[in-house]
């Protein structure tokens, strides 16, 4: 199963799903938990709804799933970059004005 995603790189979209994935089921999962525990008038329940949530979260977040890897980077080819070559810094330039008295 781990080369199934050994290949998968998540790309930078990918890694915003993923961030966004996690904010979004860690909040719902500490509001469930807190409405059942408030209901059901139980501390444990509440933790225990939460460490559920955070364990899915877990599982949907850190393997790099493919649907992670929708928008892959294309490098440029090493060939390619030759022909065009790295932009070189330009000195600025000070005028010198000459003050009339």
């Amino acid at each position: 199963m781990v080369w199934l995603f050994a290949s998968v790189r998540m790309d930078w979209q990918g890694q915003k799903l993923a961030e966004q994935l996690m904010q979004i089921l860690l909040l719902a999962s500490a509001v469930v938990g807190f409405g059942a525990g408030y209901v059901m008038g139980s501390f444990q329940m509440m933790i225990l709804i939460y460490a559920g949530g955070v364990v899915l979260t877990t599982l949907v977040t850190i393997p790099n799933w493919p649907f992670f890897n929708r928008h892959p980077l294309k490098w440029l080819d090493p060939s390619e970059s030759e022909k065009h070559p790295k932009p070189q810094r330009q000195q600025p330039v000070i005028s010198k004005k000459k003050s009339k008295k």
